[in-house]
């Protein structure tokens, strides 16, 4: 059990350097990074199993026990959050051997992915402050290496967006966790939150604030969110569709974390501000989504917009805002990388991602078009998709605890994503191509594209019909935690 608990870092990184050894030869590359990811998921779904029988993997490194050593530990959140992104790593991975918006297949892209996939999933799987830092270290260098691979201007410029915010989260995470050291003498989950009531409660509001500013910077809120539109749609769609599903949902953990588990009960103020945080969050992101005409650039203001859902479902916290928390969180990483998917393959078959210059696709490909109504009707939250079930967590709870402000942002904030759902249905499927000449590419390979992204919106409508097995896990791992 405690070498499984080191599963979700040992084995991406084990993948990592196979498909660095063999990136001259393209073909047993890719077969060890298939081989890599699946063995990823297998591990996910035995911690899953685990945590759901209440025998949570957990290892202390180095012969050291905790609060000393470097301790993982797979609660049912970490476990759920690693199997979820397994699964995003092998979609991903899948579409990437279609001809949908690839990008350019650089011997270095394959492990770069996985290197990724190390750092999530040791984010997910970690129990130690610091090391929680050195994980969204990883994936800052990962990231920024899939941003750069391409060589084109726009991607560099991307690259320098994505730095320099995500640098400055950096550096307030490394002096938060100094301070907490300092104040407390510990960095273990554990030890915090035993040390945590004996400190003052004004030093505890100064601390979490300033943890929770470096997270909150990673999870792209508002107002620091400029960044993730701003670089997200340079990315070839593979690499793109694992970043939206995956990178913010570090940053939201960790919220979940630090206030629902290490310093629970959190003072009150703390998380009011939480609250109003997540209500600009959702409305400016849904804005900047409703203002745009590239489908990239929809989809990315969409995840800052979604991201603030979550926020709020933390900011009211309890059994209840964390049982929303993990529900919306999972709902929304396969909702949100398969409609990524879905727009490479529009791309792919009109030549471009501006609305303004596509259309047709309706008659074309009919199959299409509703698969991409299943993800983004759920994103709005149609009943009975797993974004009604999502939102409806959300919102009980939000309206029981009196927040009637929030809870009309968060329904406006519906409006206008349905707003700006049916304007990409609408331009891309329904009206007429603008050039009457365009015909479809004659040869294309998207078998694979289609296979990834009929997968995740199979998992979206097994969510949307039998809401009740996810539901009754984040009820359970709800009450894992310390809220």
């Amino acid at each position: 059990m405690s070498a499984l608990a080191a599963a979700p870092v040992l084995v991406p990184l084990a993948t990592v350097a196979l498909t660095t050894l063999t990136g001259r030869r393209p073909a047993m590359q890719q077969a060890l990074s298939f081989a890599g990811v699946l063995a990823f998921l297998v591990s996910a779904v035995a911690l899953v199993y685990l945590a759901a029988t209440d025998q949570p993997a957990q290892s202390a490194f180095g012969g050291w026990a905790a609060p000393y050593g470097i301790e993982f530990h797979l609660d049912r959140t970490g476990a759920a959050l690693v199997l979820i992104t397994a699964l995003m790593g092998t979609a991903s991975l899948l579409f990437l051997a279609s001809d949908a918006d690839p990008g350019p297949r650089h011997p270095l892209l394959l492990p770069l992915v996985h290197g990724v996939l190390a750092g999530v999933g040791g984010a997910f799987s970690t129990a130690d402050l610091f090391n929680l830092y050195v994980w969204f270290e990883v994936m800052l260098i990962c990231a920024l290496g899939l941003f750069a691979i391409g060589g084109r201007l726009d991607q560099l410029d991307a690259s320098f967006k994505y730095l320099v915010l995500n640098l400055l989260g950096t550096l307030l995470l490394l002096m938060a966790v100094a301070a907490i050291y300092g104040a407390t003498g510990h960095l273990n989950f554990g030890a915090l939150a035993q040390a945590a009531p004996a400190l003052p409660t004004g030093l505890t509001i100064v601390l979490l604030t300033a943890l929770l500013l470096a997270f909150l910077i990673k999870a792209g809120s508002f107002p620091l969110y400029a960044w993730l539109p701003a670089s997200y749609h340079t990315l070839p769609a593979p690499v793109l569709a694992l970043f939206a599903g995956l990178l913010t949902k570090v940053g939201v953990y960790a919220v979940l974390r630090t206030v629902g588990d290490v310093f629970a009960p959190s003072p009150a103020l703390l998380l009011e501000a939480l609250g109003w945080v997540a209500a600009a969050t959702m409305l400016f992101g849904v804005l900047g989504a409703a203002y745009h005409w590239d489908i990239r650039r929809i989809l990315a203001f969409h995840i800052v917009s979604q991201i603030g859902y979550i926020l709020l479902a933390i900011a009211l916290s309890g059994a209840a805002g964390n049982t929303a928390t993990l529900f919306y969180t999972v709902h929304h990483i396969i909702v949100k990388a398969n409609l990524f998917l879905i727009a490479a393959m529009i791309w792919r078959l009109t030549g471009s991602y501006d609305l303004r210059c596509i259309g047709g696709l309706y008659k074309l490909r009919p199959v299409l078009a509703v698969l991409f109504l299943i993800p983004a009707l759920s994103l709005v939250g149609v009943p009975p998709l797993s974004g009604f079930w999502a939102k409806l967590l959300v919102l009980e709870e939000a309206l029981a605890q009196g927040q009637y402000v929030w809870t009309a942002i968060a329904l406006i904030v519906s409006v206008l994503t349905l707003y700006s759902m049916m304007k990409i249905w609408m331009e891309a499927f329904w009206k007429s191509h603008p050039d009457e000449q365009w015909q479809p590419p004659v040869k294309t390979r998207l078998a694979p594209a289609w296979t990834a992204t009929l997968g995740l919106a199979a998992i979206t409508l097994a969510i949307s019909l039998n809401p009740q097995p996810l539901l009754a896990y984040a009820q359970a791992a709800a009450r894992t935690l310390g809220g």
